[in-house]
């Protein structure tokens, strides 16, 4: 009998959280629920300093993110919510210095200007700038660390998009 209404209850919750009129995602994405599609564009490279595998990398995370996390079906253009952008900085610059004046960690900085549509619900598209950034050892060449460093930024970069077009916490 107790058996009987454990599973009473867990078929009460699932029915609750299934008859809702919002989306609900356990990822916590809030998705409207006639939303079927996304489209997500290629980020052209706007920054003075290009690394051309940037754009490709921004992209490839932006569709793994939305696939797994979310119930979308990817589209090529029109999608019930788009994600377009430019790549507009990248670069490196000292972050601190040491006790002898000699520069310590570098900091690789990379910003995305992103533009988000939402066609049924226009009071959550948005226009933003993105910047994350990583410190590495001034000792090492970027050259040695810049795959790793890119890597961990796009995933934080991708994340910061995810998080403001779809989780509304």
């Amino acid at each position: 009998m107790k058996k009987f209404f454990a599973f009473a209850l867990i078929g009460l919750a699932a029915a609750a959280l299934c008859g809702c009129t919002g989306g609900y995602s356990f990822t916590g994405a809030s998705i409207p629920v006639e939303a079927k599609t996304i489209a997500i564009s290629q980020f052209p490279n706007y920054a003075t300093t290009v690394n051309p595998q940037l754009s490709q990398k921004i992209y490839d995370e932006l569709q793994q993110m939305f696939s797994s996390q979310t119930s979308l079906n990817m589209a090529s253009d029109e999608g019930d919510l788009q994600i377009t952008g430019e790549i507009t900085d990248y670069g490196t610059k000292a972050s601190s210095i040491s006790s002898s004046d000699n520069v310590a960690t570098n900091r690789l900085s990379i910003t995305i200007k992103v533009k988000f549509t939402n066609r049924y619900d226009p009071k959550a598209d948005f226009e933003q700038s993105f910047t994350r950034f990583k410190d590495y050892n001034a000792s090492l060449d970027l050259s040695a660390v810049e795959a790793g460093l890119v890597s961990e930024i796009v995933t934080e970069l991708c994340e910061d998009i995810f998080n403001k077009s779809v989780v509304n916490w």
